[in-house]
């Protein structure tokens, strides 16, 4: 990790409150009833029924979406016995994880113990507390203990993520591979390189799946496992030793004639010249992180035949533990299962390689560029960015362990995927769709301000996650000397000097001749370049130099979008340009429109303004459902501006017959469901997530409202209706929300 993203990641977890996570109650505590029901006298009577019934628990208490994340500190990542302390930082990112993709809440336990049984005691006293234990980051052999230990002493889901996970994860890309490739799994050969935790819960999975046992392999640091090898061996290794009567011996040796080589150790263990020896049609699955076994390159040009999976997400199959460990406690709980048994992991496996042969959704494919991309070689497990992984792997975890006997309550399992469909908000994960969109095909974004410090580390930024090529208008000497400082390199960063200005005459002319007939002179044209490095921006983008513009951190909004409206003006057919935030918050994004712009827009304005509205959210992968915004509900407040709202509504419907549409109405009722059921004629269904104010007064004080409030993000303005994608930012703009407008502005210049 170089010194700036060290750097990165050290402010990422101190900046505001420090950590990844807190508690927020989850009920109302405004008043003095509130605290008197919250605590006492009212919290006696759940006690009463808890203590009348145990199963009430989970009806009066969040023990049943309450997982603990628990470890000892003692193998860390890949940095190893840090210790209890260190390892918080990686428990508490496990939190974030099983919330954001399963709305499963964590507290991350971290425990001063190394000695097995000490530790299964401080664990299994935790049992009232919790719904299931996620133990994480202990070292093997110890691991196979506790967990087993925990499994036979507690009557909830006991779950090692490091085992378990990665043998889910890998056992579906398996199966398909096996498919593509042809091979039956009870006649493959297998080469497991590794035999921690992970290597040996995978060929245990695997075996399950329909692998022989015989037919196995295993290495360790010390070589090929056999009955024969000097030294002690741990029982959970000595299971998959060679006979001694098995000439194989080296790596070589097992390596001849293998179909599958599965790697959980270290990386550049495995030459081109070991896979050149596999069979015809190998399955290569190279986890280690972050350097696989062999690289994915060397491992394609040696066998083209081959299909390779790694730990990685900027090669194909990456075998990513977050498509398994959230989804499968999701389904674990909500059926009250008292485990999570053998049947419940070929279940998750088996629900993965099946989601991966079903067509891959659109908001999938625009994360990875909008080109082809279908069950094969190079797409043998979903992408975490599927939002499909929740409402089919869960399920069918709940339904293993109902059949299996392992439940405490039944569930209609086509309900209950219906309800996980609906219960995490497919734009929790926009910004993620959004950054992959602009990875698959990173533009030429230019940055009038590319002296400001924000500027220079969001452009390192998003040079090093390859979103897109920044070009920096500015004094190339402040520029360096400035980056220096920061320690930010400039490596694929393009610096245009705002004082030489290179084909000044050619874009002064361009400028002119769009300007001409509005009083623009040619030598005030090469002026107000000269003078403005915003018009200069405006001008590459017009000219072709760039593909998008991001501006407006010292300026005002006036002075950015002015020169934008002048030079790179609206597309045909569109009356106006308009402004739009994006308020990102726990309930998903919202989007308001006009902002920033028209100040007392007529009828037919504002329904534009809808359309263009809900064409980007649709852009972004994301249905939209437009509110347009009134003090009246349906004409029950005559006023010019309520009868305004509602012709614009009427105009967006005959434009747009299948856009879910309504109004006017007011705020309340275009976002809850159950206070527009008074209006049960209102054709809006769902929560809208468009919302467009009836002025510039009422959206610019919604935002500033949201923006003021803790718990939301405010990215924006976007600007509508351009010809070629120019986003504002606001003075205020954190390098986050920077980098979060460049790879929307690259995503919008991509299509």
């Amino acid at each position: 990790m170089s010194k700036t993203r060290r750097e990165d990641a050290l402010e990422y977890h101190r900046q505001g409150r420090p950590g990844k996570i807190e508690v927020v109650p989850t009920k109302p505590v405004a008043s003095q009833r509130d605290l008197s029901l919250a605590y006492s006298p009212g919290v006696a009577e759940p006690c009463r029924e808890i203590a009348k019934d145990p199963a009430t628990v989970d009806l009066y208490t969040a023990r049943g979406n309450l997982v603990a994340v628990v470890t000892n500190g003692t193998a860390v990542l890949g940095l190893g016995n840090l210790g209890p302390l260190a390892a918080k930082p990686v428990m508490e990112g496990k939190g974030v994880l099983f919330k954001r993709y399963a709305d499963i809440d964590v507290f991350d336990i971290e425990v001063n113990e190394t000695d097995p049984d000490r530790f299964v005691e401080v664990v299994a006293a935790l049992e009232p507390t919790f719904g299931g234990i996620n133990l994480e980051d202990i070292k093997a052999p110890e691991s196979f203990v506790i967990e087993r230990k925990l499994r036979e002493r507690l009557q909830i889901p006991v779950f090692h993520d490091d085992q378990h996970g990665t043998a889910i994860i890998s056992g579906a890309a398996l199966l398909n591979a096996a498919h593509i490739q042809k091979h039956e799994l009870k006649d493959i050969r297998v080469v497991c390189i590794g035999a921690g935790a992970a290597a040996i819960a995978c060929m245990h999975l695997w075996i399950r799946l329909g692998v022989r046992r015989e037919n196995i392999a295993m290495l360790d640091s010390k070589g090929v496992l056999r009955a024969d090898r000097p030294g002690t061996m741990d029982p959970f290794r000595a299971d998959f030793a060679l006979p001694a009567s098995d000439p194989r011996k080296t790596l070589e040796d097992v390596m001849k004639g293998a179909h599958v080589m599965c790697g959980l150790a270290s990386g550049g263990l495995v030459t081109k010249e070991h896979v050149k020896l596999m069979a015809e049609r190998p399955i290569i699955l190279a986890m280690a992180n972050p350097d696989p076994e062999i690289p994915y390159e060397d491992a394609k040009s040696a066998r083209p035949d081959a299909i390779v999976g790694t730990g990685r997400s900027d090669y194909p199959n990456q075998v990513n533990n977050v498509l398994g460990f959230p989804f499968i406690f999701r389904g674990a709980l909500d059926v009250g299962a008292k485990s999570i048994n053998e049947e419940m992991k070929l279940a998750a496996a088996q629900a993965l390689a099946a989601l991966a042969r079903e067509g891959v959704p659109e908001h999938v494919l625009e994360a990875y560029g909008g080109g082809a991309l279908k069950f094969g070689p190079d797409y043998i497990i979903p992408k975490p960015v599927d939002t499909r992984v929740l409402s089919w792997v869960a399920p069918a975890v709940a339904k293993a362990a109902i059949e299996s006997g392992n439940a405490r309550r039944e569930i209609d399992i086509e309900q209950y995927r219906e309800s996980l469909t609906q219960r995490l908000s497919p734009t929790r994960r926009i910004m993620w769709r959004i950054t992959h969109a602009a990875k698959q095909a990173p533009k030429r974004i230019v940055f009038p301000e590319g002296e400001e410090t924000k500027i220079l580390h969001a452009a390192r930024i998003v040079v090093e996650e390859g979103i897109a090529k920044p070009i920096l208008l500015g004094r190339p000497k402040v520029i360096e000397e400035r980056a220096k400082e920061l320690g930010i390199e400039l490596n694929g960063v393009e610096i245009v000097d705002r004082n030489l200005l290179p084909n000044l005459p050619e874009y002064a002319d361009a400028f002119w001749k769009l300007r001409q007939r509005k009083g623009l002179t040619l030598a005030a044209a090469e002026r107000m370049l000269r003078n403005s490095r915003t018009y200069y921006g405006m001008l590459m983008v017009h000219m072709g130099a760039a593909d998008g513009l991001v501006a407006g951190l010292t300026a005002s909004y006036a002075d950015t979008i002015r020169p934008a409206l002048q030079v790179i003006g609206v597309r045909d057919g569109t009356r106006t340009a308009a402004g739009l935030y994006m308020i990102v918050g726990r309930q998903g994004a919202r989007f308001f429109a006009d902002t920033s712009i028209n100040i007392d827009p007529d009828a037919e304005t504002v329904a534009e303004i809808g359309i263009l509205a809900a064409d980007l959210v649709k852009e972004l992968g994301i249905e939209p459902r437009v509110a347009m915004l009134s003090f009246s509900n349906f004409g029950d407040a005559p006023h010019p501006e309520s009868r305004k709202m509602a012709k614009a509504a009427a105009l967006v419907k005959a434009a747009r017959p299948n856009l879910l549409v309504d109004g006017e109405m007011q705020a309340d009722v275009a976002l809850i469901d159950s206070v527009r059921e008074t209006y049960p004629f209102a054709t809006l269904k769902g929560s809208a997530n468009v919302l467009i104010f009836p002025n510039l007064s009422a959206g610019n004080i919604a935002y500033k409202l949201f923006s003021a409030i803790d718990g939301f993000e405010v990215i924006g303005p976007l600007v509508l209706g351009m010809r070629k994608p120019v986003n504002v930012l606001q003075p205020s703009a954190s390098v986050s929300s920077i980098v979060h407008l460049t790879a929307i502005t690259v995503a919008r210049a991509a299509r």
